[in-house]
């Protein structure tokens, strides 16, 4: 049943820096909205009956914004900030397709400092999903593992200003499906994986300073995926990274922007206390690679309570 929070302010550092180069060039690359990037990580996949409430904070200092070439770009600065959100999920015991049914919501937070005169604080869009399909724990050999299926849908509900340079929101609807999968090679070692696709709507009433009449972000795979080792009951150790690739064109007034593709990696650290109905992740990245987008590091906690989960296993009543 675990989601993704909103880290947003890759993305808006990405945003000031489009608009102040489109005052003086034109409208340029429109950026893909906040995504789940390494926010979530170790047994991710496991869920079952029940309800799970978590809160999610995370810290992002983006150093500079890349260019296509992934060198950094003329008139991008360092931005700093930080976003809370609450997550609340559900499965019933009702199956489908041999899963169990449930629904979920998300809502976020965030405040974004990127220089004097370039700050902005306020809601982000609202995650929903009518779907999640969680399937009980299997095995292939020894080797046991845990799926989930979630069609997600971010509604824009955020804090959005045509005339602002930064704004929370992306004006724009998207859809994000995804598949996750921890596998258990043996008792103390899992791995996990999350991957997802993106699907952005047009944004009708793009930043005034763009000089455009609509804008739609491409589309974009991206995946998270760990290795944890559990050194004794209910501490994980291990490390966690992300990768997101852009595998379509932008459009800028329903014109395809060619060359200019977002794509970004991170690895780092992460750490889990698992005392069976509160779980804490702590985990840390450092990113490289990035193309035309914001580069820097990032930290990610989280607390979760499953009241119906029995043990530090997966368990579930």
């Amino acid at each position: 049943m675990k989601r993704r929070p909103i880290s947003l302010m890759q993305a808006l550092l990405l945003c000031g820096y489009i608009s102040m180069r489109s005052e003086a060039q034109g409208p340029t690359h429109p950026p893909e909205p906040t995504v789940n990037l390494g926010d979530t990580s170790f047994l991710d996949a496991i869920g079952g009956p029940g309800v799970l409430s978590e809160e999610i904070t995370d810290g992002t200092q983006s150093e500079h914004v890349n260019d296509g070439a992934g060198l950094t770009a003329t008139g991008s600065s360092a931005s700093k900030s930080i976003s809370e959100t609450v997550h609340v999920a559900a499965l019933s015991h009702w199956r489908i397709l041999g899963a169990w049914y449930g629904v979920e919501c998300l809502q976020a937070f965030a405040h974004v400092d990127s220089g004097p005169g370039s700050n902005v604080s306020g809601l982000g869009e609202l995650t929903v999903s009518p779907l999640i399909l969680q399937w009980n724990e299997e095995s292939v050999g020894k080797v046991r593992f845990i799926q989930r299926f979630v069609l997600d849908f971010d509604l824009p509900t955020g804090e959005y200003q045509r005339a602002a340079k930064l704004s929370i929101g992306s004006h724009a609807f998207d859809v994000q499906p995804y598949y996750a999968v921890t596998l258990f090679p043996s008792k103390r070692l899992e791995s996990s994986w999350r991957v997802h696709y993106l699907w952005n709507a047009t944004n009708h009433q793009p930043s005034v300073t763009s000089g455009a009449h609509s804008t739609q972000a491409g589309q974009a795979l991206h995946f998270n995926a760990t290795v944890g080792y559990r050194f004794w009951r209910g501490f994980w150790v291990g490390a966690n990274g992300y990768y997101l690739a852009q595998i379509t064109d932008p459009e800028i007034n329903a014109r395809p922007l060619a060359g200019s593709p977002e794509r970004v990696g991170a690895i780092g650290p992460g750490i889990l206390w698992d005392w069976g109905h509160w779980l804490l992740f702590a985990n840390a990245y450092r990113e490289v690679g990035a193309l035309n987008r914001a580069e820097g590091s990032k930290v990610v906690l989280r607390l979760q309570w499953v009241p119906s989960r029995k043990s530090s296993t997966g368990e579930h009543n």
